[in-house]
């Protein structure tokens, strides 16, 4: 991530100010007493929660502690994540009581499968179905799916809400999405072919098909609003995947801004759709939920849900990030690779995670919004180093492969701290031995 960073020094003050503006936390296992110290933010229209890994069990149970709260005392109806719009739609059809429990294998099945098919998100999942058992259909709360990714499961679902009240357009629409069908299991194969190989794209046709179920949305809203919301938001992938796969050949920055562009705008859409005065909490990497203008992702030409969030809502988006100085993580060596239990080593010295593991407290929520704590947001704008591990850990090239520049006090507006964190625990293909064969919603 980083190529030439300039080394900054950890400065006393910056400790110092950490330790006594530092709040502890108790355990994210007592989910309510956890929950309950994030009530400040309960009056945002969008909490945004980060993570500084995607495979560390206390960043899920806190997130997961925080939203319960959210949900249940301050009104939270929908709960957006970085997870695949088709697979987040089983789980959503569970905790809202309109379907069973999908069984092991029938969702989050491709690489990384531990990111969402682990026993804290299972926890999670379980307590909103039961949180939503009491209320009105309308008012149970949401779970989705904000990513880019599932070229070929929206690509089915489309055709299979056409096929139902549309035989006709379903046909058409076979012909449309025709055009990427050699590429549905291998879509970077598509862009490659489009930049570098001649092949003219399906671009129009893609549009074309969205035009022409947007064209319907009166008729399809009267008969099954549901199902038609989700069947446009699978179109809306198509096309956001077809985009993203070219955009992969031509330029890391724009394929990023298109995959947050396109996040972004599900988040949107899914506040428009639940009606006025709709409120969310999104789950994401803080490379997503961070305001990149205040990183170096920024500082390079590419944005994110949290700056896009702080430019349309202002102050009533809250970006709280997550970090954490050693332990364990559940991670591939490389892209596709199995998962493995990776020991995290200690921050590097010029990093922000540093300075709070010097302050000495071990779990802590630090908020610096308030204007009576400007010396504590004066220390956070010294630039330093953030760690961002991914699906992927690669401890041996950890400057190059996991920091970035930052201004943390102008990223987010809070941070919430784990001395020492461990590994996810997975439920699917590499779940520990000797774990139960059901997979989170497997009975």
């Amino acid at each position: 991530m980083i190529h030439d960073p300039v080394k900054r020094e950890v400065s006393a003050d910056l400790v110092e100010a950490l330790r006594r503006h530092g709040e502890p936390l108790p355990s994210p296992l007592d989910a309510e007493e956890f929950g309950a110290c994030f009530d400040r933010f309960g009056d945002a229209r969008i909490v945004l929660l980060g993570e500084a890994t995607h495979g560390t069990s206390e960043f899920y149970r806190a997130r997961a502690a925080i939203t319960r709260r959210l949900v249940s005392r301050h009104g939270f109806t929908v709960v957006a994540v970085e997870a695949d719009w088709p697979d987040a739609a089983r789980i959503d059809d569970y905790v809202r009581h309109q379907a069973p429990r999908p069984r092991r294998g029938d969702v989050f099945a491709r690489f990384p499968t531990w990111m969402w098919r682990n026993r804290e998100v299972l926890e999670f999942a379980d307590w909103l179905r039961g949180h939503n058992a009491t209320l009105v259909e309308e008012r149970r709360v949401s779970f989705s799916g904000m990513d880019v990714y599932s070229l070929n499961e929206s690509i089915h679902a489309v055709l299979a809400y056409l096929d139902t009240v549309d035989p006709r357009e379903a046909a058409a629409a076979r012909t449309r999405y025709g055009c990427l069908t050699p590429w549905q299991d291998e879509p970077a194969h598509y862009g490659l072919a489009v930049v570098h190989g001649g092949h003219p794209g399906c671009e129009e046709k893609v549009v074309a098909q969205l035009r022409e179920m947007l064209a319907g949305q009166l008729d399809d809203l009267k008969r099954d609003g549901e199902r038609w919301f989700d069947a446009v938001q699978n179109a809306r992938i198509v096309q956001a995947a077809e985009n993203y796969y070219r955009a992969m050949y031509r330029s890391s920055a724009e394929s990023w801004n298109l995959r947050d562009r396109h996040m972004f705008a599900t988040l949107q859409a899914l506040l428009a759709h639940r009606g006025e005065g709709t409120k969310a909490v999104v789950w994401a990497h803080n490379s997503h939920i961070g305001n990149a203008a205040a990183t170096a992702m920024g500082w390079r030409g590419e944005f994110n849900i949290g700056e896009l969030c702080r430019m349309v809502y202002g102050d009533e988006a809250v970006l709280i990030g997550f970090g954490t100085d050693t332990g364990t993580v559940a991670a591939a060596d490389d892209w596709g690779a199995p998962m493995r239990v990776k020991a995290v080593r200690p921050a590097r010295p010029d990093s922000y995670e540093h300075a709070f593991r010097r302050a000495g407290l071990p779990r802590t929520l630090t908020d610096w919004r308030d204007p009576s704590r400007r010396e504590l947001a004066a220390q956070l704008r010294g630039p330093l180093l953030e760690r961002a591990i991914g699906v992927v850990y690669r401890p041996e090239t950890e400057l190059l492969s996991h920091y970035f520049e930052a201004v943390m006090a102008e990223q987010f507006d809070a941070w919430v701290w784990f001395d020492q964190t461990g590994a996810v625990t997975p439920l699917g293909d590499e779940r520990p031995h000797g774990a139960p064969e059901t997979w989170p919603f497997g009975l």
